[in-house]
Formats: C-alpha cells, sequence, structure tokens
C-alpha cells in the first residue's frame, strides 16, 4: 500500500504537475488519475495531495498551487488560484509542553465556490467555505468562511468591502 501511494504521488506531483505537461491538457491527466476534474487550465509545479479534491470547469491555478488533499478541497466553476497559494485541510491540536506539534491531528474540508478569485500566497485554513464571486487579496490567511461577493484581505482575513454581484472588482483593492 505504501508503495502504491508512493508511485502516485510521483505520477501525480512529480509527471503531471511537472512542465512536461501543457497547462491546458494536465486536467486531462488529473481524470485519468481518478480526480473529479472538469476542463481547467493548470499551470506545472503545483501539489495535489490526494484524490479528494474536486475542480470544476473554468478555474485557473497557477504555479506553485498547494492543495492538501487530507480532507476533500472542491473548487467550484471558474476559480482562479493565484501563484502560490496554500489550501491546507489537515492540521495538528496543540500538545503538551514537551512537543507542541505532536497533538491530534484533525482535519476539514474547504470550499471554494463559483467565481471566487484567491490572489497569490493566500492561505486558506481546514474547515473554510469562500463564497461565490468573493476575493481574497494576496498574502492574506483566511481562518473562517468568507461571504459570497465580498473582499477580504489581511491575516487573518478581514472584510475590506460587498461588492454587487454584477460589479466588476477594482483589480487591486486597498484598505480605505
Amino acid at each position: 500500500m505504501l508503495v502504491r501511494r508512493r508511485l502516485f504521488n510521483i505520477w501525480l506531483n512529480g509527471i503531471v504537475a511537472s512542465e512536461l505537461l501543457p497547462e491546458h491538457a494536465r486536467w486531462l491527466f488529473l481524470r485519468a488519475s481518478g480526480m473529479r476534474v472538469e476542463r481547467s487550465l493548470i499551470d506545472s509545479g503545483g501539489y495535489i495531495g490526494s484524490t479528494r479534491i474536486v475542480i470544476g470547469r473554468g478555474c485557473s491555478i497557477n504555479h506553485g498551487v498547494f492543495l492538501d488533499g487530507s480532507a476533500p478541497v472542491v473548487l467550484g466553476r471558474n476559480v482562479s488560484l493565484g501563484m502560490n497559494v496554500l489550501v491546507i485541510t489537515g492540521t495538528h491540536e496543540p500538545g503538551s509542553t514537551v512537543n507542541r506539534a505532536d497533538g491530534a491531528f484533525t482535519t476539514g474540508p474547504v470550499r471554494i465556490e463559483d467565481g471566487a478569485w484567491i490572489g497569490a500566497a493566500a492561505v486558506i485554513l481546514p474547515g473554510v467555505t469562500i463564497g461565490h464571486g468573493a476575493i481574497v487579496g494576496a498574502g492574506s490567511v483566511v481562518m473562517k468562511d468568507v461571504a459570497p461577493d465580498t473582499v477580504v484581505l489581511g491575516n487573518p482575513a478581514r472584510l475590506v468591502r460587498r461588492l454587487d454581484a454584477d460589479e466588476p472588482a477594482d483589480p487591486a483593492p486597498s484598505v480605505r
């Protein structure tokens, strides 16, 4: 079982994620590997932690995106993930003073709904839902759910403004 898992990881994160495959065809190889993936643009250099990841049609996944997969990750249609986005679904409870990182392992699914845009180097933590049409600013750390059609920024991510459903967002929102 361990050998099979390692071989699958080499296939998925070594070969499929490499520059050997064109970004417009990578989704086909992910689908052939047992994942639920629709036609999307997926750049090289990312990490996919399991087949529990669902990628909807029209997604754009940039270089270096990390999709943990300890629990399900669902990307809706037309979701955009900037460079080096981390979607984390597993964590540890704090352990004793001898080793704080030795607590019980816990997981929480992450859902990013249709049309959401996650800026470069943002971190999405376990159990979070990003609402449809929401924008997460670059470098933000999202610890709790984000409402639909909103802009959040910062560490921790905080509401900056609400967007009308049909309103184009300012491409570089700032805190006012």
